[in-house]
């Protein structure tokens, strides 16, 4: 069962706008690479247009908003320290939501990791230089497709975020997750039709 393309428009139309504005500010990878170079500005800026895609993203792969602030914050982290790999022979942006991605995954993890160790999770800081007053509101903006992605398994959740929102191909995303071929196509389908009958049911109640 296959997404039909306004379902699609709905679960990737807001992360594809996350930054896109209408003015002609240089492309992210300019900044990037200068960025690479040790231009504190250019990094500035660089984290600055990055950041609601980054939230986008970071929401759209995991099923607490209270997550994200943190997970934004620490993609953030890995992008900057991850410039000097990025090569400019593609789009900065997909390069980056590779590192995001990696980032959520290993955070994902760690986190089942500590509770089949039943290890008790400590109390999550939030630093200071992370302003959130200077956020615009992207997670409203979110809520009608995250709702319905609030209800799969997270793999199949991840899945389905690679392949239809990032359009990651099934070998790619295996890599990524360290998953068989066979077992990330089925993801994505179960992910998939879960999705396409959420949102019909939604539909329907909401036409009542």
């Amino acid at each position: 069962m296959w997404i039909t393309p306004a379902q699609r428009e709905a679960l990737s139309g807001t992360f594809s706008q996350a930054d896109e504005s209408g003015d002609r500010r240089p492309p992210l990878e300019t900044f990037a690479l200068a960025a690479a170079k040790g231009d504190r500005a250019a990094a500035q800026e660089l984290l600055r247009q990055l950041l609601p895609r980054v939230r986008h993203l970071v929401r759209y792969l995991v099923r607490h908003d209270t997550d994200v602030d943190d997970l934004a914050q620490e993609s953030m982290v890995a992008l900057l320290k991850g410039l000097s790999s990025y090569r400019a022979d593609g789009s900065f942006a997909a390069w980056a939501d590779r590192v995001v991605a990696r980032v959520v995954f290993k955070n994902v993890r760690k986190r089942a990791r500590a509770r089949r160790e039943t290890i008790a999770e400590g109390g999550e800081a939030v630093a200071a230089a992370f302003d959130r007053s200077s956020l615009p509101d992207e997670i409203v903006a979110l809520r009608r497709a995250v709702t319905l992605l609030d209800h799969l398994t997270i793999d199949q959740r991840q899945a389905l975020v690679l392949h239809d929102v990032l359009e990651m191909t099934i070998p790619e995303i295996a890599r990524e997750l360290g998953a068989p071929f066979e077992t990330v196509r089925s993801r994505i389908k179960s992910a998939r039709a879960r999705f396409v009958s959420l949102a019909h049911e939604r539909t329907r109640k909401e036409d009542v």
